[in-house]
Formats: C-alpha cells, sequence, structure tokens
C-alpha cells in the first residue's frame, strides 16, 4: 500500500449495521478505502452486504483464511457484542488495522484482555457518538467558556424497542447472554458523549430495573453521576418506552445553560439563545479519521482506552444498582 493506494478493506459482518452505515461510508471515501471482502456466518448475509457495494467484492464464510491473506491492510470488525471480542483479538494478533464496533468488549476483562493482544497497529473502536458534529461544537462551547463552568447535566432518553425496531429483531441483543443488554448495547453511546462534554465520570449511584420480558437482563436505568470537574449529572434510560421523543443532554453552567441534541445544539448566555443545526455523518467521520491515521497517523478521539472507559461507566452502574453502592468505575491504564 503506497500512501495514495486506497487501504485495502475486509468488512467482517454483514448485519444490519453494517450494510446501513458501514458500508455507505466505505463507499462515500472510495478514495481513502477499497472494500476487498465481506464475511459472514452464512453467505447469503455477505452476498446480499456486497451487491450495495458498487464494484466487485469477494464474499467468505471462512474467516481464518482472511487473517492469513496479504492482499488485506485493514479490518472492520462489525459483529455482535457475544462474538466481536474473540475475533477482534484474532484480528489484532494479524498485525493488521482494526476498526471494531462498539463496545469494545462485553465487560471490562474482557477488554483489557484484548489491550494485551495489540501491536504496533491503529486499533479504533467505532463509537460514532463521539464524532457527532452537535456534541463536539458544544464541547468546544463548554471549553470556550460560553455557560460558565459547568454545574448541572440532566439526560433522559426514552427509547421504542418492539418489532417496529429494526434492532428488535437482533436476538442476540435480547438473549440475556451479556451484561445489560441494550443498556450496554447503547449505554455505551450515552456514555461517550457524556464524556465527551464534561470528562471523566468518577463516581455512580444507580437503580435498575427490567420493565419488559423480553428485554433482559435489565432495561431501564437512573444513575446519579459525579464527574471529575465537580459537575454532577443525572442519567435515565429505558427501552422500554411507548413512545420516542427525541431529549437533549442539558448542562447548566454559572453563567448560561446549553441543550444538545445529535444534530441542534441550543446556547443561551444571558437570556440570548442561539440554535444551530448539524448533519450527523458520525459513522463515515470516524471511518475517515481511521483511515487518515493509518495513512498519515493522525490522532484520532476513539482509542482502545475510550472505549474501555465507556464500558466502565456502565459496569460500574450495573454493579452500583445490584450493590446499592455509590461506585467508581474501574480504572483504565493509559496507553
Amino acid at each position: 500500500m503506497t500512501r495514495h493506494s486506497p487501504v485495502r478493506i475486509a468488512l467482517l459482518g454483514a448485519g444490519i449495521f453494517a450494510r446501513d452505515a458501514h458500508i455507505p461510508a466505505l463507499i462515500e471515501l472510495q478514495d481513502t478505502f477499497r472494500i476487498v471482502a465481506i464475511y459472514s456466518r452464512t453467505r447469503q448475509n455477505a452476498e446480499a452486504a456486497a451487491a450495495l457495494v458498487p464494484y466487485g467484492v469477494e464474499v467468505t464464510t471462512d474467516l481464518e483464511a482472511l487473517f492469513v491473506r496479504d492482499d488485506i491492510d485493514a479490518f472492520d470488525v462489525v459483529l455482535p457484542i457475544q462474538s466481536l471480542a474473540p475475533v477482534v483479538e484474532a484480528a489484532l494478533r494479524t498485525g493488521r488495522h482494526v476498526i471494531s464496533e462498539k463496545p469494545i468488549a462485553p465487560d471490562v476483562e474482557t477488554g483489557l484482555s484484548l489491550l494485551a493482544a495489540r501491536r504496533n497497529q491503529v486499533w479504533m473502536v467505532a463509537e460514532n457518538w463521539r464524532y457527532n458534529r452537535s456534541f463536539l461544537e458544544a464541547r468546544a462551547a463548554i471549553e470556550r467558556g460560553d455557560i460558565g463552568q459547568p454545574v448541572l447535566c440532566h439526560w433522559a432518553l426514552p427509547v421504542v424497542m418492539t418489532p417496529a425496531n429494526k434492532y428488535y429483531g437482533t436476538t442476540w441483543r435480547r438473549d440475556g447472554s451479556f451484561q445489560g443488554g441494550f443498556l450496554l448495547d447503547g449505554g455505551v453511546h450515552y456514555v461517550a458523549a457524556l464524556r465527551l462534554l464534561l470528562g471523566e465520570i468518577e463516581q455512580v449511584a444507580a437503580f435498575t430495573r427490567q420493565v419488559r420480558e423480553d428485554l433482559p437482563p435489565v432495561d431501564t436505568l437512573a444513575a446519579s453521576l459525579r464527574f471529575r470537574s465537580g459537575a454532577l449529572g443525572t442519567l435515565g434510560v429505558t427501552f422500554a418506552a411507548g413512545e420516542n421523543v427525541e431529549t437533549a443532554i442539558t448542562i447548566t453552567g454559572d453563567q448560561g445553560w446549553l441543550r444538545v441534541y445529535r444534530s441542534t445544539l441550543e446556547i443561551n448566555r444571558k437570556g440570548d439563545t442561539e440554535q444551530q443545526t448539524f448533519q450527523d455523518r458520525g459513522v463515515r467521520d470516524e471511518l475517515a479519521a481511521f483511515g487518515a491515521a493509518i495513512l498519515d497517523g493522525t490522532p484520532h478521539r476513539n482509542s482502545a482506552e475510550e472505549a474501555l472507559r465507556d464500558v466502565a461507566v456502565i459496569e460500574a452502574i450495573l454493579r452500583s444498582a445490584r450493590s446499592g453502592e455509590a461506585l467508581a468505575p474501574q480504572a483504565i491504564p493509559v496507553s
């Protein structure tokens, strides 16, 4: 691979998010990437994904054969949480570059073992919310001091997870085989956004419950958060909601406030409110950053350690709910 040749990437996984998000973004970034192979456990799924690519792509059900090929520069791993970690570990051990979907692992212990498997390569964990333009502008506003010192944060997220939601049909999310269920799968997004805006979460105190029998092991949480900066926050999430409502992260500072949605930012300073709108291109932008890291060595936001800190916060929330105690997330070593 020369500096100006596209990164030859193999897509490992052909599910909903691979088809709806990763493949369109990789095609848009055709000057940076060329998809050379698509793997799935079933050939039918691999072929369906390959049909979305406007050029010829090899399809395969033989994962091990991909790992020994010499015409692949990088792997894009988009697999269920239960099977993600061993495939990521195998990909890392090849020495090729890796981008793997969030969460980095089903628990902190497994994530730490993946850190040990890393070699001298680019490894990005695909947390697209850290590349959300609305969240990034909100962070910039906070850093500029637009609302003064952040004091309080509130976020409540009602999600309708019924057969009408395309992710409901992915039974691996509902089989109860990993901690938190949807609260881990979606929760790392929410923690990533909060940490991007307000920094590290030092302590949590939480309650959880399972409202719906078909959403094990738990589907609802309410957590109090203490940030290292001194700001306090609350996070409420339920996947048992009857209606979808887009809700904002509301951050109150000692000189103003802001509300940030995934595509809108409102900032109030001394009674004057300014609103900005953005296009959410997080998946495209994180893949572009992955390519830049490979080709130019450009730093990126989605390190494995950052992703594992997201999991550590969710794990602390779940442990707090079981124990009835306020807990600190497990510390993740700095690379």
